[in-house]
């Protein structure tokens, strides 16, 4: 049996590349985003935290000068809040780019081995039409033979009918 060989076994090999390298895209997008994340959560702790000693300042001292800090500081927590989430945004967008690209890669590598098997398929087909031929040679071949042993050359048996004794 002849070995089956995929002609396009070497397009097929580059998309499992492809497949690979878009697979670590997404990891790398996802852990940007998780990166981000906590920069955000962190940024709201530490607000919460401001707003909290602002609450305390409140009620212990009337220090001016410590509640304009505070609210200074929460101002610019706001600032950094609203930053971070827009970097969080950028972050969920290229994420959702790298699964897109992820997506269209795995579908193109499916449709080669789809592509891949069909012709696995009509190989063995092909193969077995030849096998079945060989073999359908073979019976005549010896078939022959046996006519012409039985000396009537014709490959008939020697009843001369072919009904190989149902005399």
């Amino acid at each position: 049996m002849a070995k089956f060989r995929y002609r396009m076994q070497s397009i097929l090999d580059i998309k499992y590349q492809f497949e690979t390298q878009a697979k670590m895209e997404v990891g790398k997008a996802q852990l940007k985003l998780n990166e981000e994340m906590e920069k955000l959560q962190y940024l709201i702790d530490r607000k919460e935290a401001y707003l909290e000693e602002g609450r305390r300042l409140r009620e212990e001292t009337i220090s001016v000068n410590d509640l304009r800090d505070n609210r200074n500081a929460v101002l610019v927590m706001d600032d950094l809040i609203m930053h971070q989430r827009f970097e969080v945004t950028k972050a969920e967008e290229a994420l959702e780019r790298a699964r897109e690209k992820l997506t269209e890669i795995m579908q193109e590598r499916k449709m080669h081995e789809k592509l891949k098997e069909k012709a696995l398929a009509e190989f063995l087909e092909e193969e077995k039409a030849a096998e079945a031929k060989v073999v359908d040679e073979l019976t005549s071949y010896t078939y022959g033979q046996r006519g012409k042993e039985n000396g009537n050359g014709d490959g008939s048996d020697e009843y001369g009918d072919g009904s190989a004794g149902s005399h």
